[in-house]
């Protein structure tokens, strides 16, 4: 292992994941976060959802000191933010009435997925070796080098918060809601936690499901059916559009996904009277069930919570996942037993000025986002003691 005290870190990007061998960028990632494997991110590039045309433009970073390759890290060059669930819009508005570039921006990240996760994919002995300060001045460099007036890391786990907190960086804070699995075994278990009213309110919920006649049919990805998937598809497709939006994923995207990972695909479809009316796709990790695709055609009542919420409750007890991770927003998931927790984001601007403008704002926004949390964890449904 070369010492960063003999060799200074450098940066390439890579115009395609499919430059860097799978065994090499696996050899980082390993395979148990399905949003970090090798295929995953070959899936969205060859199926066209990461290119040029939609605005991602493919720039993996490679680090190396001297001439070792140490570490990988998803990253996009972008020309629009969609897709991130980290709003940096009226940043981007603010250097447009300024007449100043914001865009192209290097992102760092894992496209329209919301998952706290490895984003710096190093080696063990390089990320014990490594520190702030270089990493920051490596990822700027990269950055101007690429065209790029900023760099944004979105969504890291605490290792990599650890390698890239330090005085004077832009960090964001975040709320997301995520279910935690207490040793449940069975749903009952769970609801057994929860105060008589909320407890009441699940049941109740999931029984008015049941009386419209809506039943529910799982399929792990080894044996997904095509039609089920193309069914699932459709609905997915609704949510989008029912916000006059384009879906970001596309069908040969989720063929690739099961295709290639099937053992971390589980999609639930919601049947009623013979017919499939709506449906879910799940991804499991190690110790995560990841909810992150729904949709259905027309409305049923308490449909979404069961399909997304309590069908994937079900799943983590059943498969003893720790944690229950169901996409960025809903408070509503609150009074369901999800938790508030924090998530991160590590940012650098190239404009001097807007840097200070920003920084007051992430400053004033973390205030916020601690208080949010907060009164979240206040509001919880657990009973006391439970």
């Amino acid at each position: 292992m070369v010492k960063p005290d003999t060799c200074a870190l450098t940066v390439r990007a890579a115009t395609s994941i499919l430059d860097i061998p799978e065994a090499v960028w696996d050899g980082f990632s390993g395979s148990t976060n399905p949003f970090l494997r090798h295929r995953f991110f070959v899936a969205l590039e060859t199926s066209g959802c990461t290119t040029a045309a939609t605005g991602w433009s493919p720039s993996h970073l490679m680090f190396y000191l001297g001439d070792t390759l140490i570490g990988v890290a998803p990253a996009y060059l972008k020309t629009h933010s969609m897709g991130e669930y980290v709003f940096d819009w009226a940043w981007a508005d603010a250097y447009q009435r300024y007449g100043v570039d914001y865009y192209p921006k290097l992102l760092v990240a894992v496209p329209f997925t919301p998952s706290v996760g490895a984003r710096l994919l190093l080696s063990a002995d390089a990320r014990d070796q490594l520190t702030p300060d270089p990493l920051h001045r490596a990822l700027e460099v990269c950055a101007t080098e690429l065209g790029a007036h900023s760099w944004h890391l979105l969504f890291p786990n605490s290792d990599d918060q650890a390698l890239l907190t330090m005085p004077g960086v832009l960090q964001r804070l975040g709320c997301q809601f995520h279910w935690f699995n207490h040793g449940y075994a069975c749903f009952d278990d769970f609801l057994a936690t929860l105060t008589s009213r909320k407890r009441k309110s699940i049941r109740k919920e999931r029984r008015q499901v049941s009386e419209q006649g809506i039943e529910f049919v799982a399929f792990p990805g080894e044996t997904l059916p095509d039609h089920v998937l193309s069914a699932f598809y459709v609905f997915y497709q609704a949510t989008y559009l029912k916000r006059g939006q384009r879906p970001y994923l596309n069908l040969a995207f989720f063929r690739a996904l099961q295709t290639h990972q099937p053992e971390q695909v589980h999609v639930v479809m919601a049947v009623k009277d013979g017919e499939m009316i709506a449906g879910a796709l799940f991804l499991k990790g190690q110790e995560t069930l990841y909810g992150r695709y729904w949709g259905c055609l027309e409305e049923y009542n308490h449909l979404h919570f069961e399909t997304c919420y309590y069908q994937g409750i079900e799943l983590a007890i059943q498969q003893g996942f720790q944690c229950f991770d169901a996409g960025a927003q809903g408070e509503h998931k609150l009074v369901r037993g999800f938790e508030p927790v924090l998530t991160h984001s590590y940012h650098w601007v190239e404009h001097p000025g807007f840097r200070d403008a920003i920084t007051r704002f992430t400053d004033e926004e973390a205030s916020e986002v601690r208080a949010y949390q907060a009164a979240a964890l206040e509001a919880l449904p657990y009973r006391q003691g439970a």
